[in-house]
């Protein structure tokens, strides 16, 4: 009997961690297989891309992950760099119009948790603020496996002031999408399981917050200790420790995909450069315009090729500490939709991570691009570049050039998950297994875009496929 063969397409994170995990239990449960990793690029790590220059850790996509979902806390553990993780310095800011507010104290993805800053802040009008009162006593505003958008169902818990000047900015910028599009199911639903729980969103996020503190008790937290993890070298340094550790498995990069036929129970991949190969298994982690290009001659895979994707682009800029002329103690701010910026967020690196710049200097990091208006993405650098300083001299009183700057784009890189997402993506998974029983679709475009949540697809493909052999 020879051997199964093992592909997995795709060497962004996702990828990354399904063959790790599928070299583990391959080891594990002793399973003699041959095992190959194919990336279309020359590098590994997808939208993981971190430059280091003259003492700057500047990351070109995501620089961090959200710490309480543990999967990538552990594969760091695995790979040996649990030791290099670091947590960021807290201290967010709202820009509204032309004014930056500090994001509401137990403000909570928007939702408060404790009153008085709220009642405090100048971001909302008196109105505003008691309308988001109001949930307190609406009833709830869905049924157990309904799908609303989630522009509706925070409009209508806690208003459209609220939303609009601190859900929005907030949730919008991890999506890089439209709040009254995007499905609440497919998002974060957490908040639908919460009002189903306690009815009062408010109600239900102190609960959370009160079990939260008390578990955390004995280990008490720096106040200025944020919520999100990254790498002392960068997220690169993460991506190359996996790398490292794919002992057993080939890689091959420069390989991209044409093709895929199916011969007799295996299939037959075809690449660019005319050469293919026979697998036994595969797991495509490739984004869904890719995926829905190899499947197309299907029905049942249109409505991959109907996900829409945003285009953004991040821009670095260092400079001479002295030359921000207005220094605000914090680590960045998020721009609400209704303000008048081309950026939609800046951080502030160099007091959100440490490790990110030289002592001397200071590195901003802003975003530009959002769903319906992604169109600066494709502007030239000089015009990217002019528009996001126009914006942080408004902002920040900065004086002179800055000592380098670097943009790097990422065309049709967000996936939107719109209202019935979720079922749609359970049809297209059903009708694709039915005709190719031994391949998986995973990653960002399908169930979650975080690395967190990239790395617990990989591992649950890599499980799928362990049992299938």
């Amino acid at each position: 009997m020879t051997k199964p063969r093992i592909a997995v397409v795709g060497g962004g994170i996702t990828g990354l961690a399904t063959a790790f995990y599928l070299q583990k239990e391959l080891k594990a449960k002793a399973i003699d297989a041959e095992l190959i990793l194919y990336e279309a690029s020359e590098r590994l790590g997808g939208r993981i891309q971190t430059d280091y220059e003259e003492g700057f850790v500047i990351e070109q996509g995501p620089d961090s992950f959200l710490a309480r979902k543990k999967s990538m806390s552990q594969l760091a553990e695995e790979v040996g760099l649990a030791d290099d993780l670091v947590s960021n310095r807290s201290g967010s800011f709202i820009l509204n119009k032309d004014k930056l507010y500090p994001m509401p104290e137990g403000a909570v993805m928007g939702i408060p948790t404790q009153w008085m800053p709220f009642v405090k802040t100048g971001l909302f009008s008196l109105k505003g603020k008691s309308r988001a009162a109001f949930d307190l006593v609406l009833p709830r505003t869905m049924s157990d496996d309904e799908d609303q958008s989630l522009g509706y169902f925070f409009r209508r818990r806690l208003g459209n002031e609220v939303v609009d000047h601190l859900i929005e900015p907030l949730l919008s910028g991890i999506y890089a999408g439209d709040i009254d599009r995007l499905s609440l199911k497919a998002t974060f639903p957490h908040f639908q399981q919460m009002e189903a729980k306690y009815r009062s969103l408010i109600m239900g996020m102190k609960s959370s917050m009160a079990k939260k503190q008390t578990s955390e008790s004995s280990a008490k937290q720096s106040k200025n200790k944020g919520m999100f993890l990254t790498f002392k070298r960068g997220l690169q340094s993460f991506v190359d420790a996996i790398e490292t550790h794919l002992e057993m498995c080939k890689v091959e990069k420069n390989k991209p995909l044409k093709e895929i036929e199916k011969e007799g129970e295996q299939y037959r991949l075809s690449f660019q450069d005319g050469t293919s190969d026979v697998v036994d298994h595969l797991v495509l982690t490739t984004p869904h315009q890719h995926t829905y290009e190899l499947f197309k001659q299907h029905s049942f895979m249109d409505p991959l090729g109907a996900i829409p994707a945003t285009s953004v682009a991040t821009v670095a800029l260092a400079y001479p500490k002295d030359a921000v002329k207005k220094d605000i103690e914090g680590t960045g701010f998020v721009v609400s939709k209704k303000s008048n910026y081309t950026i939609t967020a800046c951080t502030w690196t160099h007091k959100k991570w440490v490790h990110s710049a030289p002592e001397d200097y200071a590195l901003l990091r802003a975003y530009v691009g959002r769903a319906g208006d992604d169109s600066i993405v494709n502007k030239s650098d000089e015009e990217i570049l002019q528009k996001v300083r126009e914006d942080l001299d408004h902002i920040m009183d900065i004086e002179g050039e800055p000592t380098f700057y670097k943009i790097k784009r990422w065309q049709e890189s967000m996936p939107q998950y719109q209202v019935g997402h979720v079922d749609m993506m359970t049809y297209v998974f059903s009708k694709f297994k039915e005709h190719y029983p031994k391949i998986i679709l995973t990653g960002a475009s399908y169930n979650g875009i975080g690395l967190p949540d990239c790395i617990s697809q990989g591992k649950s493909a890599a499980e799928d496929i362990i049992a299938g052999l």
